[in-house]
């Protein structure tokens, strides 16, 4: 998978991609990552890419020609599977959005910044909007971030056990069951004796009743539909 990112404070997206998973994934050749700084396609020289929004009112906007450039001059090299604005106002991500991307070719992320982007390049390039939450952030770098870590972890042979992605929290509409690790027995705090017995059809039993009951007790909205 490919993924260029457009931005105009690229150094924000340094550290996310340059440890763990997304390294590791980087390293293997199964993800490769460019971040591109908006200002190389500014309309003057002082690396100009926002200016004031009509009608008046705070806040500048990015503007159509150096993300109208960039765009086309990205697309020379590669057909996008789809260019996604970070924006508040977009669908909110979850599981089903990151198993969607993740079968994708070819994405293309933009940034937003100050007041957002000039409303004609969603309407004519952006093919699809994303929210990671009803709040605001100073820009877009973070969800793409955020967005880019869900979407890379799925790919096949990222993680050194692929079974470990089909068994995360959402995957099956359901949130994880409790986990367990060494010692037995700490502080008089023990293991479940299930997770003991060694019966793997029963402890998939009990980690699907847990994962049920805690999907109920925490998260009831995603199961009330079933």
């Amino acid at each position: 998978m490919h993924i260029d990112i457009l931005t105009v404070i690229p150094e924000l997206l340094e550290s996310p991609f340059q440890h763990s998973i997304l390294k590791r994934a980087q390293e293997k050749g199964l993800l490769t990552l460019q971040v591109h700084q908006l200002r190389k396609w500014a309309v003057n020289e002082y690396g100009m890419v926002d200016d004031y929004q009509y009608g008046g009112g705070a806040g500048m906007v990015m503007m159509c020609e150096p993300l109208t450039k960039a765009i086309e001059e990205l697309s020379k090299s590669r057909l996008y599977d789809e260019i996604i604005f970070l924006t508040p106002d977009g669908e909110t991500f979850n599981q089903k959005i990151a198993n969607f991307l993740s079968l994708k070719e070819n994405l293309l992320l933009i940034c937003g910044h100050y007041k957002g982007i000039d409303e004609r390049i969603r309407e004519h390039f952006v093919t699809k909007e994303i929210s990671i939450g009803d709040y605001v952030l100073s820009g877009g770098e973070l969800p793409a971030a955020i967005i880019v870590d869900a979407i890379g972890r799925l790919l096949p042979g990222v993680l050194n056990d692929e079974t470990s992605a089909l068994t995360d929290s959402f995957q099956d509409n359901l949130l994880a069951p409790p986990v367990y690790t060494r010692p037995e027995d700490f502080r008089g705090w023990k293991v479940p004796d299930i997770l003991l017995s060694g019966n793997h059809k029963k402890i998939e039993e009990w980690r699907h009743e847990e994962a049920l009951k805690r999907t109920n007790k925490r998260r009831p909205d995603l199961t009330e539909n079933d």
